[in-house]
């Protein structure tokens, strides 16, 4: 959705310029309100013309597992009061990719058909931070579809091992 995209990006970047002191902590709780906001009922919910911007922040605040920061309640209120509550994921992906530009990093979804363990997975994590030339930060996946073998997404670039993709 380029549409979202283009609503998303100045709030991304408001919050990386307004967070830069703390952008890990901004991604957490950023990453919180976007899972919270991907909810079918919610977004039906707060496009009810019943329901107040009180009453949104109030349901949206008492969700969230991790108490937020000012800057993290004013941020819901602004995406409220503006009815972008629906872009909120999009805009934690791109204020991601924002930090991890900073910070020279990208964000790697691994797909396995089984679970990896933890010396596998450093190991596969330096392999792969050679072959995409930059840290990665690794998410593993369960994918039992690929028979065996990984696939792994790094921003636009997939790289298909698994055996799925070789039948």
């Amino acid at each position: 959705m380029a549409e979202l995209a283009t609503i998303a990006r100045p709030y991304a970047e408001a919050l990386y310029k307004a967070q830069a002191a703390d952008l890990a902590g901004t991604a957490s709780w950023l990453d919180e309100l976007a899972a919270i906001a991907q909810n079918a009922q919610l977004l039906a919910f707060s496009d009810s013309p019943k329901v107040t911007d009180a009453q949104l922040f109030d349901l949206i605040s008492g969700v969230v597992k991790t108490t937020l920061p000012e800057a993290g309640k004013n941020f819901l209120r602004l995406a409220i009061e503006n009815r972008r509550l629906v872009a909120v994921p999009e805009i934690a992906k791109q204020l991601r990719v924002l930090k991890n530009a900073q910070s020279g990093t990208a964000d790697a979804t691994v797909f396995s058909a089984f679970a990896i363990d933890a010396t596998a997975l450093a190991d596969l994590s330096s392999t792969l931070e050679k072959r995409f030339a930059r840290k990665l930060n690794l998410r593993v996946e369960i994918d039992a579809s690929l028979i065996g073998g990984i696939r792994v997404v790094v921003g636009d670039e997939v790289l298909d091992t698994s055996v799925k993709a070789r039948l």
